[in-house]
């Protein structure tokens, strides 16, 4: 499911208009992406969280040249699925 389905499927059975639908998702994803971006912790029970997990830098190597580079320390948003939803889609 995309964005767009997701927004059709609320006018659908939420019974709100498509502007109203939009807005809702738009809200709920900025949401979620402002929360993160300040560092917190996103839990919706039953279904998903999202956190931020940080990464020290090191050094690497560029696999083409062998040549030794310096990777910085990086931020990256995490998804980790909820019991309810394993149990969903384990059937």
């Amino acid at each position: 499911m995309n964005k767009l389905e997701l927004i059709t499927e609320l006018i659908r059975n939420g019974g709100l208009s498509r502007p109203e639908a939009r807005k809702t998702v738009e809200i709920f994803f900025d949401s979620i992406s402002q929360a993160l971006s300040r560092g917190g912790r996103v839990e919706i029970r039953g279904l998903c969280s999202f956190y931020v997990k940080k990464y020290k830098g090191y050094s690497g190597r560029n696999p083409k040249t062998g040549a030794k580079v310096s990777v910085k320390h990086k931020q990256l948003p995490f998804f980790k699925c909820g019991k309810e939803l394993k149990k969903r889609v384990d059937l």
